[in-house]
């Protein structure tokens, strides 16, 4: 397939895309069903014509949203990086962007070569509910202890078997995950959980999120916490926080989106 992209002058793409996930049943392609990546792949192919299918960095749920998804494709335009960005944010439904274009070189992966992917989730926490915020953040109107819950997120810092925290799973593969980075910081009328991971398990963030917020409303004690980790039962951290709190900001690589460019590849 390679070979019959290069004969025929096509070009591997990068972008940076934001989106609401509010109305799609995930990133991934389903029949039937409004996707982020057939919302992509229909704007290149109106654009471009011929491409390939978009490979995105990391799979978001249905209802989660996004505001550095990274995702590739293969097609034959010979239009500079800023004209695209353009051009396919015409195509493309109001609530999904594309923020920024690179041209790729064959072997790069927006898979494979990244390092980490950073989530984050928006709690309202106050007492009253907001109209404004209801898509993008999970109401709970208890103040909770962001004290009690940071000591849980210091567990779960560093390489653990996450199996508790994760929906049903392949079993012939691992659940040892890496947590780079876990914290709950009180931001105004929010309280915001940060998780920096290799990778993740199916909704890992969101069983995380959901057994913390039972720590910080006193429902669940730090000794539950340690035990649910040790068990390794899938799915015994749930049940997982509602999709809508749910962001992906960053996808993460060891040089710069733009240094993924060809170096010696004739335009």
């Amino acid at each position: 397939m390679r070979l019959w992209f290069e004969l025929n002058w096509f070009s591997k793409f990068v972008l940076l895309v934001e989106y609401d996930g509010t109305e799609y049943h995930g990133f991934q392609w389903q029949p039937g069903c409004p996707t982020i990546q057939d919302e992509l792949e229909q704007a290149i192919r109106r654009l471009c014509g011929d491409s390939s299918r978009v490979v995105g960095a990391s799979r978001t749920d249905a209802g989660v949203h996004a505001k550095g998804q990274v995702v590739s494709f293969w097609a034959r335009s010979r239009l500079d990086t800023v004209t695209l960005v353009r051009a396919l944010n015409h195509h493309l439904p109001g609530d999904i962007a594309v923020k920024a274009a690179y041209r790729a070189s064959d072997d790069f992966s927006v898979r494979g070569h990244a390092v980490s992917r950073e989530y984050r989730y928006h709690i309202l926490n106050r007492n009253t509910r907001s109209p404004l915020y209801r898509r993008f953040s999970l109401f709970v109107p208890r103040i909770l202890d962001i004290d009690r819950m940071n000591e849980a997120c210091r567990l779960i810092q560093g390489e653990h078997d996450f199996a508790s925290f994760a929906s049903a799973f392949d079993g012939s593969k691992s659940t040892v995950r890496n947590v780079r980075e876990a914290v709950v910081e009180r931001k105004r009328e929010f309280a915001v959980f940060r998780m920096v991971a290799d990778s993740f398990l199916p909704h890992q963030v969101r069983s995380t999120i959901g057994l913390l917020i039972r720590m910080g409303l006193g429902k669940t004690g730090i000794e539950e916490f340690g035990d649910i980790m040790e068990r390794k039962v899938l799915g015994l951290a749930g049940p997982v926080a509602p999709a809508y709190g749910l962001f992906l900001m960053n996808v993460n690589y060891a040089e710069p989106l733009g240094s993924c460019a060809p170096s010696d590849r004739s335009e």
